[in-house]
């Protein structure tokens, strides 16, 4: 019995649609192996990052405060936002009754209270945290 040009057909769309499932599953697999290892990567950088007890905080200004040339910097986890912003103060030469305004995420101004590791640990990305500053008010 012979098979007809339609069954032929067919037979080679299934047949290529098991083929394009197959590649897609190897995609997918092999986009998945990469996310998990940037995954790790990441784990690894942040757990380093916090292993010696030192947070590399990222300082941008914002507004109209002076820019501090030296953006990076390397503080212990345990200092709080008023060390930040003390440190902030001194390092412009402002005034004591200057005000700093700092903001996490370009949102919020956490309270002067909160350690730098629990920023870090919910707001940390690339292995730093990022803090914006601004003598306005400038977000949230």
């Amino acid at each position: 019995m012979a098979s007809s040009p339609e069954d032929n057909s067919k037979e080679l769309v299934t047949a290529d649609s098991q083929t394009t499932n197959e590649q897609q599953g190897d995609d997918q697999a092999t986009v998945d192996s990469r996310t998990s290892e940037l995954d790790t990567t990441q784990q690894t950088t942040e757990s380093n990052a916090l292993a010696d007890g030192k947070i590399s905080l990222f300082l941008k200004a914002t507004s109209d405060v002076p820019i501090i040339k030296r953006k990076k910097w390397q503080v212990d986890e345990n200092h709080t936002i008023k060390w930040v912003i003390a440190f902030i103060k001194k390092y412009l030469k402002l005034e004591e009754r200057d005000t700093i305004f700092l903001y996490v995420a370009q949102a919020f101004a956490p309270s002067p209270d909160q350690q730098l590791k629990n920023l870090y640990e919910c707001f940390g990305a690339d292995g730093k945290l990022v803090l914006h500053y601004s003598k306005t008010p400038a977000w949230g």
